[in-house]
């Protein structure tokens, strides 16, 4: 078995790859990629392997930016310490979908369920199909349509259209909306990117998460990177990384 991991710290790559290899100890570990943009190179340019462990939160954002990017033609094993992500794994070859910290016998498990579906000897497309079709025997989680803030002593509702973007700062998350008004939001950005419809609301980075609608102008920046002008306007730049640029203007050419 061929197999490539996807994990930004190196400790529990590492630790991935020994329980790993204790397990199948003919595996081999073609190469340990630490970030989407280092992954999508990695993908273009080297024959696929048979199997991808992908951690779900890298350094430079959701991995699922990888599969959005290039094409990945081999089954994913997911390893994330959340579990909200399990119905948009399941769309992208996932064969299963692990919380951190991995077990033994859960990992064992994994591998043993790939293995089992690789007998079958289904085309990757019928692999595919036959895992979506699993994921929608699942609960969906609705997307938000409205949040629930603290203004001095009352409680108000801000719909999602309302809503311009929203920002961590020095340890929280603020709502923001078009009238600059600040709200706290007892969600981390990582929970929010799921509750959100995507056609109106993009991750731009680690700190921000930004309504289509507040988007005022877009620059080339260094680096194939983009600088970001929003409505209302915010302090400092607003960067999207060149891993993200080609997403984010599909996004707004929906």
């Amino acid at each position: 078995m061929r197999i490539v991991i996807i994990e930004d710290e190196a400790f529990a790559a590492d630790v991935l790859e020994s329980m790993i290899l204790e397990l199948r100890p003919k595996t081999e570990v073609l190469e340990k990629l630490e970030s989407i943009e280092e992954a999508v190179e990695w993908f273009k340019m080297n024959q696929h392997p048979d199997l991808v462990f992908c951690d779900i939160h890298l350094s430079d954002g959701n991995s699922f930016e990888i599969f959005r990017q290039t094409e990945v033609k081999c089954p994913v094993i997911f390893t994330t310490a959340y579990n909200e992500y399990a119905i948009e794994a399941f769309k992208v070859n996932s064969v299963d979908y692990l919380l951190k910290p991995i077990g033994k016998d859960e990992l064992a498990k994994a591998i043993q369920k790939y293995e089992e579906l690789k007998q079958t000897d289904l085309p990757l497309e019928n692999l595919q199909r036959l895992l979506q079709d699993a994921a929608k025997g699942r609960s969906q989680t609705e997307k938000k349509s409205r949040f629930m803030v603290k203004s001095g002593q009352s409680i108000k509702t801000i719909s999602t259209e309302q809503v311009a973007y929203f920002l961590a700062e020095d340890g929280v998350v603020l709502l923001v909306t078009f009238e600059a008004n600040r709200f706290v939001v007892g969600y981390t950005l990582d929970q929010l990117e799921d509750m959100l419809d995507p056609e109106t609301f993009f991750r731009t980075n680690r700190q921000l998460i930004a309504n289509i609608k507040s988007v005022k102008e877009v620059s080339p920046y260094f680096k194939g990177r983009l600088h970001l002008a929003l409505n209302p306007s915010l302090a400092g730049d607003q960067i999207i990384s060149s891993s993200k640029a080609s997403s984010f203007k599909e996004w707004l050419d929906l």
